[in-house]
């Protein structure tokens, strides 16, 4: 596995010099972050990170020439599996069926709102060198974060994707749904589930507005504001002061991230209920490389015990609902709520080291002590 880590970053670091060096000095400066230091003080923008349509940091494709495109695109493969590639260049595409959704009139006073040209990339220090280096990519309803640390993939946490519509037709009756799995194993799995337990699982019987962890640094169970969903000094929605969940109260506590994990564990789920948990699992974890994918972890019968699903709404289909998985080392959530059920969000994380903290805090105990 260690290996295989080092052949990603190192498609990731050939990748990244190829994009920055077709880059001029006022593209660069847009492109480039500091370098990912414990502690330091560029980390606070590396570690900012959004899925709205906001401004996610670095260089627009606007700003670019379409040979510069390509670039771009392939370093972003180089961080994805196949399949994982295939929906991220589908979600950027819906940017242009949400707008006809929207009769092509959203204003946000721009030049135009619903855009496939507004993704950003930023590198974060030097690929390939001996210190840490990173990259982002993102826009609406795409964040990709990695980390690499002593040439080896320390980090590919947040990953989010969304998909707005998360169901479009397709010529000849078929559909097209980008995250349409991950909606339907979990669903089949909450309600293959027997009485006492659904009634553990089920949280709430209404369903949050977004994901409880929104788009926070840390895991921490802090409850968030819609403002924080975008950069200061953009567009920012009604009612931005609002929780990003839309609950209070005894709601709210219901479903609030925990340390200990609510809902129920695998270790009380039969076989084929731990096969559905596990294939699951795998519609997040896969989207990445096999050489940096915990789904193998999963594997061992002690780890899959460990995560819990939880869930809150109704689970009926094209019913408002959410769920999540939480374990050691594991935080996935996903929503499908607005657009008469037909808006989804789904993020995988890492509540310990997401962005690589703690790899990074290890690297520079090792390479920098006094």
């Amino acid at each position: 596995m260690a290996d295989r880590s080092r052949e990603v970053a190192a498609r990731m670091a050939e990748a990244a010099l190829a994009w920055l060096d077709s880059l001029d000095p006022d593209q660069r400066r847009a492109a480039v972050g500091p370098p990912p230091a414990a502690g330091g003080d560029g980390e606070a923008e590396r570690t900012r990170w959004f899925y709205t349509p906001t401004d996610h940091g670095g260089l627009t494709f606007h700003q670019q020439r379409p040979a510069q495109h390509r670039l771009v695109m392939r370093l972003v493969a180089s961080g994805l599996s196949e399949a994982g590639y295939t929906t991220v260049a589908t979600v950027l595409g819906l940017e242009n069926v949400l707008d006809r959704v929207e009769g092509f009139s959203i204003d946000w006073g721009r030049e135009r709102t619903r855009d496939p040209g507004m993704y950003y990339l930023r590198v974060f220090g030097e690929p390939g060198g001996a210190q840490p280096w990173g990259w982002r990519f993102g826009g609406h309803h795409v964040s990709l974060n990695n980390l690499v640390v002593d040439g080896r993939v320390a980090a590919a946490t947040p990953c989010f994707l969304g998909a707005d519509p998360a169901v479009s037709p397709l010529l000849g009756g078929a559909a097209l749904r980008p995250l349409g799995t991950a909606e339907d194993l979990a669903r089949e799995l909450v309600r293959s589930l027997r009485p006492g337990a659904a009634a553990r699982a089920v949280l709430l019987r209404r369903a949050p507005h977004d994901v409880v962890a929104g788009n926070s640094t840390r895991v921490d169970g802090r409850e968030l504001r819609r403002s924080e969903l975008w950069r200061p000094g953009r567009h920012v929605p009604d009612r931005a002061g609002h929780p990003v969940t839309g609950l209070a109260g005894t709601d709210q506590r219901a479903l609030a991230l925990t340390p200990a994990p609510k809902g129920v564990p695998g270790a009380e789920l039969d076989t084929a209920q731990r096969e559905l948990l596990r294939a699951l699992l795998g519609t997040y974890l896969d989207r990445v490389p096999a050489g940096i994918s915990p789904l193998a972890r999963y594997e061992e019968p002690a780890a899959l015990d460990a995560v819990h699903l939880a869930w809150a709404g109704s689970t009926a289909v094209g019913e408002p609902h959410y769920y999540r998985l939480q374990g050691p080392r594991l935080l996935i959530e996903w929503t499908n709520i607005h657009r008469g059920v037909n808006h989804a969000h789904a993020v995988w994380r890492d509540p310990v080291a997401d962005f690589g903290g703690d790899v990074l805090a290890a690297h520079h105990a090792a390479h920098h002590a006094p």
